[in-house]
């Protein structure tokens, strides 16, 4: 067996490693309200080679309890705060009811520690979602409260076993292999790619097999749980088709081109898989020269006959109208090497040293972080279009509370993700991206970076649908 030292040190210089396969507890909240617990935990995610290290999970878990609906039933979650600092849950993509988004300092107070706080919502739309902290998120997030939240739609495509949900998180580490509390909230991570991990893990651990039968239709939910890491994947590889992005199913399963699958913070894909017998294969992070596998698939067991490609009920979200649309402009600006301009933090314009005081390093039109007064506000109903133009030299993973969006236009980007529904979407420098969508969901609505780094150092805006 390798020593802790040499773990630590391969996987620095990797900056990846084997991935484990689902180890999420079902929780459905039938009756009554299921419990979260936020609370301090000693935890290794090399049992072998790595440290206890003292997390923050959700009922001792990481990811926490899998939470799981059909879609049009109720989400009921009594959540309990035991961490020394506050916090809130956000339930990411599901078009919910305003005062249940959690986003503190917005749509609630965040919830102090000792306290409890109840979120009870209908889950609109089948498809696949996850929960995260939203207070402090580049602190909470990176120590490990989120879990996923799956909405099942009215009658199951898949069968229950074949539906494999992994989460996928990069965790920093020192050399000694404990969970580097020390370098959270670096100046210089929000001020250029955020967070970036070295230690890859599939719910949360290493160096394990997935089980799958030959000839069999599996249903795989990625979710990018990372910080700030975009993560590149190719289906193809494994011979997968894309069944959904970010919930939203696509009408007929889609082959990949030849440009890898980009799977951005926050962002979730579904692939459909049919091993063949006798082929064990692999789920590879390629974004580097050297492939990484994450999951390992074993297939074991007799060859059934294969049936048709399963296809995905999409859900129905109001197209926008492009004619009659609201048009806004986001200009973000700021961060290393970046284009800066005068910014305003708190109705302060920030001058010389401001930058490394307050943290405040980028900004969406001048501003930086939550204004008084709304990017804009709109009529319940009324078609929207923004046009977000990336001026800084990083890339950044933009994401709308509320509401489901399309990509109608982009310029200058060779990110070509077609035009499926999306919650979150990619930017990359240089590039002017429209996303369009109907503003039917009343409210107080975040729309920021999901680089968690880059949200805290500025990248917040919010909106109002009257």
């Amino acid at each position: 067996m390798i020593s802790r030292r040499q773990f630590v040190s391969a996987a620095l210089a990797l900056g990846g490693a084997y991935a484990i396969g689902p180890r999420i507890s079902q929780a459905k909240p039938s009756e009554g309200f299921l419990v979260l617990k936020a609370e301090e935990f000693d935890y290794s995610l090399a049992p072998q080679e790595l440290p206890n290290s003292p997390f923050w999970f959700y009922n001792r878990q990481t990811p926490g309890p899998e939470i799981r609906v059909r879609k049009g039933e109720t989400v009921k979650v009594r959540f309990i705060n035991q961490l020394p600092e506050p916090t809130s849950i956000h339930w990411h993509g599901i078009r919910i009811d305003n005062a249940m988004d959690g986003v503190s300092g917005l749509t609630q107070q965040a919830v102090a520690p000792g306290d409890s706080f109840d979120y009870e919502f209908v889950a609109p739309d089948a498809g696949t979602y996850w929960y995260h902290a939203h207070n402090k998120s580049w602190n909470e997030v990176a120590r490990g409260l989120y879990g996923a939240l799956i909405v099942d739609e009215l009658e199951p495509t898949f069968e229950r076993a074949n539906e494999i949900t992994l989460v996928v998180d990069d965790w920093r580490v020192d050399r000694e292999g404990n969970l580097d509390l020390a370098s959270l909230g670096a100046l210089m991570d929000w001020s250029h790619g955020g967070r970036l991990g070295n230690i890859l893990t599939v719910n949360g651990q290493f160096q394990t097999k997935i089980e799958v039968k030959p000839g069999q239709n599996y249903r795989l939910r990625l979710i990018n749980a990372s910080n700030a890491r975009i993560l590149h994947f190719d289906p193809a590889r494994i011979g997968a088709l894309v069944l959904a992005y970010d919930g939203q199913a696509l009408s007929v399963p889609a082959t990949f081109g030849d440009t890898p699958l980009f799977l951005g913070p926050a962002q979730r894909a579904d692939l459909l898989m049919t091993p063949s017998l006798g082929k064990d294969f692999e789920l590879e992070e390629v974004s580097t020269e050297r492939a990484f596998p994450i999951v390992q698939f074993a297939v074991v067991g007799e060859a059934t006959s294969n049936s048709a490609a399963p296809r995905l009920m999409p859900n129905r979200l109001p197209e926008p109208n492009l004619g009659t649309a609201r048009q806004f402009r986001l200009d973000m600006t700021g961060g290393a090497m970046g284009n800066f301009v005068e910014t305003t933090y708190n109705s302060k314009v920030l001058r010389d040293g401001d930058f490394r005081t307050t943290g405040q390093v980028w900004a969406f039109n001048g501003i930086a972080n939550l204004a008084k007064s709304p990017f804009f506000a709109v009529e319940r109903g009324e078609s929207v279009t923004v046009d977000i133009i990336n001026n800084t030299a990083f890339a950044h993973a933009m994401h709308v509370h509320g509401h489901h969006f399309k990509i109608v236009e982009r310029v200058d980007s060779d990110i070509d993700e077609g035009q499926p529904w999306r919650d979150t979407f990619l930017s990359v420098p240089g590039e002017t991206t429209r996303i369009a969508f109907v503003a039917d969901n009343p409210g107080k609505w975040l729309l920021h970076c999901h680089m968690l780094e880059h949200a805290a150092a500025g990248m917040n805006t919010w909106f109002e649908v009257t």
